[in-house]
Order: C-alpha cells, then sequence, then structure tokens
C-alpha cells in the first residue's frame, strides 16, 4: 500500500510554520543558533530555540501543559483543515497518532522541583503527566477528538522517524485508515546538561563533518504530517531501521548499521541510489558520528550525491529529528513550496576532515538534479537504533 503525506506542520529555530521556514532553509540561515547563559551554569552555549513561543493550552487542558504540548498544539493547527478532513472521512477512531520524543515536559518537571526545593511545596496544578514521555501523543489525541491508538516512541534521537515507520505499520495492518505522525522536542537543561557532561557539546555553532568540528548543537522544535492513502504531492516511499546496538552512546565505527537502514529504505522504496537527489544527513558534528556516516554514505553512492546537515541551521533537536529533517525533505521536493527544486545548504566552515570519505556538501543555491525525484533523511540514535526515511514525489504530481 502506498502512503502519502499531505499535509505537513514544522517548526524550529528557523521560523514557525512552511511559509516561515522554506527562506532561511534554503538560504542556508544559522541566524537561529544563539548564544545562551540559562542552561548551563557559568557557560555560555549556543542553542537553537523556536522562532515563535507556542501559546498557551486552553484552560480545558491544562493538566497537559507543557512546552512540548504547546508546540505539538501549534503544529496540529498548521495543518487542521487536512486533519478535520480526515476525521471527517474516515472517523475519529480510524484515526492513529503517532509522536516521538525524547523529553517531552521534562522542563517543567525541572522546574517545578526547583520550586519544590525552594520552598518545600509543589506549584499549584504540577501533575507528573505533564513530563511523561508518552504524554504528547495522548495530548494530542484528546486535543483533536481522535480516538484511534495514541502513543510515543521514545528512542532518542530516531524517535519521531520511527515513528512515521509505526504509524506506516498501523494502517498497511489496516488498524486505521490514517495517521497523524511526528514528533516534538523542546529544550530543558537536562538534556543540556547531559551533552555537557558527555564532552560532546560544541562551544560554537557545530560544524558538522569539519576537521574543525567539537561537537553537537542543541535545538528545539518539531514537525507534524498527515499520512494518507490518497493520493499527494509527496510520498512516504521507504523506511529503513536497524538497530546495531554496537554502544551505549557511540555510533558503530564501520558505520554498518547506518548503511544496512539506508540500503533498506531503498529497497523498501523500490529506489535505486541514481534516484536520490538529496541525503540529508544526521550529521551531528560529533566526532565519532561524522566518521561513521561519512562511511556509510560513501559505500551506498558510487557518485557525488549531494549531501547536507540541516542540524548545522537548526541544531540537533532531538527526538523530533526525525521529522523535522523529514520536513525539510518534504519542502524539497514540493513543487508549491520550491518551484526552483533548491536544496538546503550544509553551512559550515567548508574544512573538509581528510580522515573521512569525500562528500558532496550542498553549496548555496544547489538544485536537485533533473530526473531525480527522491531524497532521503537520516537518523541515527543512542544504542545504534538506526532509521533513514525516503520520501519522493508523487506520480502524476
Amino acid at each position: 500500500m502506498t502512503l502519502y503525506l499531505p499535509a505537513m506542520a514544522v517548526s524550529t529555530c528557523l521560523g514557525h510554520g512552511k511559509a516561515a521556514t522554506i527562506d532561511p532553509l534554503m538560504a542556508g540561515s544559522r541566524a537561529g543558533l544563539r548564544s545562551r547563559d540559562d542552561f548551563l551554569p557559568g557557560r555560555s552555549v549556543p542553542l537553537g530555540g523556536l522562532a515563535v513561543e507556542p501559546g498557551p493550552l486552553p484552560s480545558e487542558f491544562a493538566k497537559w501543559d507543557s512546552r512540548n504540548n504547546r508546540l505539538l498544539a501549534a503544529l496540529a493547527l498548521e495543518i487542521e483543515d487536512g486533519i478535520t478532513a480526515a476525521i471527517d472521512r474516515f472517523g475519529p477512531h480510524r484515526i492513529a497518532v503517532v509522536i516521538g520524543t525524547s523529553t517531552s515536559g521534562i522542563a517543567e518537571g525541572e522546574a517545578a522541583v526547583a520550586t519544590h526545593q525552594a520552598t518545600g511545596i509543589w506549584p499549584d496544578g504540577f501533575h507528573y503527566r505533564r513530563q511523561e514521555t508518552g504524554s504528547g501523543a495522548a495530548f494530542l489525541a484528546q486535543l483533536l477528538g481522535i480516538s484511534g491508538p495514541a502513543y510515543v516512541v521514545a528512542t532518542a534521537c530516531s524517535s519521531s522517524a520511527k515513528a512515521l515507520a509505526s504509524a506506516r505499520r498501523l494502517i498497511r495492518a489496516g488498524v486505521v485508515d490514517a495517521a497523524i505522525a511526528g514528533g516534538a522536542d523542546t529544550l530543558c537543561r537536562m538534556t543540556v546538561a547531559g551533552f555537557a557532561s558527555l564532552e560532546a557539546l560544541s562551544s560554537q555553532p557545530c560544524n558538522p563533518f569539519s576537521v574543525n568540528r567539537s561537537g553537537i548543537t542543541i535545538g528545539e522544535g518539531g514537525a507534524l504530517f498527515l499520512l494518507t492513502p490518497d493520493p499527494a504531492e509527496v510520498v512516504l516511499a521507504g523506511i529503513g531501521e536497524t538497530s546495531d546496538a554496537h554502544h551505549v552512546s557511540a555510533p558503530d565505527p564501520d558505520g554498518k548499521g547506518a548503511l544496512d537502514a539506508m540500503t533498506a529504505a531503498l529497497a523498501d522504496a523500490a529506489l535505486s541510489p541514481t534516484q536520490i537527489g538529496y541525503v540529508n544527513l544526521h550529521g551531528t558534528a560529533t566526532p565519532l558520528n561524522d566518521a561513521m556516516e561519512s562511511k556509510a554514505v560513501a559505500a551506498l553512492f558510487d557518485f557525488p550525491v549531494t549531501c547536507g546537515s540541516t542540524k548545522a541551521m537548526t541544531g540537533h533537536t532531538l527526538g523530533a529529528a526525525g521529522a523535522v529533517e523529514a520536513a525539510f525533505l518534504w519542502m524539497t521536493l514540493s513543487r508549491d513550496w520550491n518551484p526552483d527544486r533548491l536544496v538546503p545548504p550544509h553551512p559550515w566552515d567548508g574544512i573538509a576532515d581528510p580522515a573521512l570519505p569525500p562528500l558532496a556538501m550542498a553549496l548555496p543555491g544547489a538544485r536537485l538534479p533533473v530526473g531525480a525525484s527522491a531524497a532521503l533523511s537520516n537518523s541515527f540514535a543512542f544504542g545504534g537504533s538506526n532509521c533513514c526515511v525516503a520520501l519522493r514525489r508523487g506520480d502524476g504530481q
């Protein structure tokens, strides 16, 4: 069964919504990565905060109120017409909600603990459900009046890519007829401090695949898709998932799990490497990730496929990265949003690491090759949880 993505919403430090995102994305803007000193004691680091702060939830959803859920609500609002049409057609019980996240409402939990430590009293209205990992899907289903399966996938940085895979399985199995799938992750001190403790946090905006790369930049964001069998301009063509379990935090240095995920995505999509016009790299700018990913990409493509890491613009949006970067593919392939066939450039210092296989990093103004109708997005997580998403233009669209 071919499944399509007729509606998409995205929000990052580049902008909220497709209209605000497309121009800075294709220009390679790094304006959203700003130095902040309110996340690590005594240290200032660049972070990719949301360009537009999501508004409060309606009062009847106060028990769910967290910044992460506010972001999900804002994303759902952008594709409200598509969601409403799907509910009217299929019924609320025949639609799933599958969300990827890693932090959920931990920021609200951090604030509540700080208040309790200072006063001995928990803040009025605070409830643990705000920071539960599964909060986002349960909240969004309630907000939208959807009664089909609703759950969260939490596999670190592959979470929301795997949410798309999970939603597709539900439809193909006949459990539902359509799904709302994607993810959201918002900034919290635990994440920033955690990566700092791993000595994986860069003091400058991240510099993926450079010989001078020194670690990741954390960002926040989210994206939601409507997934249906109804023909649309963009197809969820293929997904490849592997679990190499090489190490709890370090990737397999040979990149075998990453290569297998990309190979599986192409096979699932019935695509050859020559049909791929752009690869959105996981590209975290850590020494180990970039090394193994460059090996995997070079092993799959025997020609210089155009590549880039949009994390150099948004920071690493963690559990939301798979959905956010699939959203960037969606816009890249869309004739309506990208009539000039541009691909997102790869912002970096341009000094390639000579120890890595060379990749064809996208320059400003680069375009999808003539005849190329598909693109890949890589998401690789702690524990060797790998996921590659292949999107293509719909036939006749």
